[in-house]
């Protein structure tokens, strides 16, 4: 049996030396845990928190500190 070689793709111009590349796993992150906040926390949440939050899934942090907790209480609150 022949083996395989799966290489993982690579973005970036890797540069003279291959120092500019970044694989693909460098950009998906998944925490173990779904975050546990309620929408009071969300609503109060300081910006930076925001930010870190948004990051640790891999999701967008543009936008102002208002569009940011929409952005997280839409992805991470389930309607009752």
């Amino acid at each position: 049996m022949d083996s395989v070689n799966r290489t993982s793709p690579k973005i970036g111009n890797g540069g003279s030396h291959g120092l500019h590349t970044k694989e693909w796993r460098d950009h998906f992150r998944m925490p173990l845990h779904y975050p546990r906040y309620t929408k009071a926390d969300y609503e109060t949440m300081p910006e930076w928190k925001l930010d870190c939050l948004l990051r640790d899934y891999g999701l967008p942090i543009t936008g102002d500190v208002d569009h940011k907790r929409m952005f997280a209480m839409g992805s991470f609150l389930w309607p009752h």
